[in-house]
């Protein structure tokens, strides 16, 4: 991993900045509504098809509850509440829009993110709704149900004449700040190998410790473009307001790759929750989820059952 430029003391108070920045999320903030009361979310009634579709011997961890574990990593898509205890965002949304649809109480479990394969197998919860994308090992192991896009965002300052990069020429010759080890980070090494092969400049990667440093990369004109994913950086832009989209990259480019709720492998629920799924994209009510926490971009027409799925790299 690159190491970071020693930082002049002209610039100690940008640093400081976007360091600040990271922090817990303001009560005042006006774009995403982080209140533990949530009093914009959308309940839907029972959905007696996905009812139908749940297996008679299926047992939930809780009779009467939908009991889901998710990882508060940050907003827009999952992050502690200005409470500092209550998880809201996007998947909880989904989480209690599906709850419904099935006719039960919902239970959220704040788990770390690399907890989840573990407690889903011994039965901790009855499924996993936290970003996981689905891939050809996982589905060895766990059963999907498709509910967004998976999706990275490509931004650049708001000043920057950069307006759009949707392939590999687009990016020739430009600075990209990307994680070490990430999905993102094989996708810029293709793009920089064809362009490569075609005649034009490769890709230069830069690699930081953190977020804030990344950013500082990005606003002091060290970096040109930064790739995260997606949801992140929505929520950095509607924030600080200095960065903006020029594109997004499917986290399984060439071809799409989506992000799933995760049940255990054979337990017959999947089914019943893409049921439950598809019927919320009919009546708009996922759509408006989408919209309420700015994720759009990453809806899908329709929700599928342990779809094709990253394939081993």
């Amino acid at each position: 991993m690159t190491g970071i430029p020693a930082i002049r003391a002209c610039s100690f108070a940008l640093m400081m900045t976007a360091l600040a920045s990271f922090g817990a999320a303001r009560a005042d903030d006006l774009t995403f509504d982080l209140s533990p009361e949530q009093p914009g979310r959308i309940h839907v009634g029972r959905d007696e098809i996905a009812v139908a579709a749940i297996p008679m011997d299926f047992k939930f961890v809780t009779p009467g509850t939908f009991t889901v574990a998710v990882a508060p990593g940050g907003p827009p898509l999952a992050t502690y509440a200005t409470d500092a205890k209550t998880v809201v965002g996007a998947d909880p949304d989904i989480a209690y829009a599906i709850a419904d649809s099935l006719g039960l109480k919902l239970e959220l479990v704040p788990v770390a993110w690399i907890d989840w394969p573990l407690g889903l197998t011994s039965g901790k919860y009855d499924a996993v709704i936290s970003n996981v994308g689905v891939t050809e090992q996982r589905k060895e192991k766990f059963d999907f149900s498709t509910y967004r896009q998976g999706l990275h965002g490509i931004y650049v300052k708001s000043d920057s004449k950069i307006g759009s990069i949707k392939e590999p020429k687009d990016a020739a010759g430009l600075r990209f700040i990307v994680g070490a080890g990430t999905n993102q980070e094989r996708i810029l090494l293709e793009w920089s190998k064809e362009n490569v092969a075609a005649g034009l400049k490769p890709l230069e990667l830069q690699y930081y410790d953190d977020d804030a440093a990344s950013l500082l990369a990005l606003a002091s004109g060290r970096a040109d473009v930064i790739v995260q994913p997606h949801a992140q950086l929505v929520y950095i832009a509607a924030r600080d307001k200095n960065i903006k989209s020029v594109g997004t990259l499917s986290a399984g480019w060439p071809d799409r790759s989506d992000v799933a709720v995760t049940t255990r492998k054979g337990s017959g629920l999947a089914n019943a929750l893409t049921v439950a799924a598809n019927d919320l994209i009919a009546t708009g009510t996922y759509g408006k989820i989408l919209d309420h926490w700015h994720l759009a971009e990453e809806a899908l027409p329709k929700s599928e059952t342990n779809p094709p799925g990253l394939p081993k790299y």
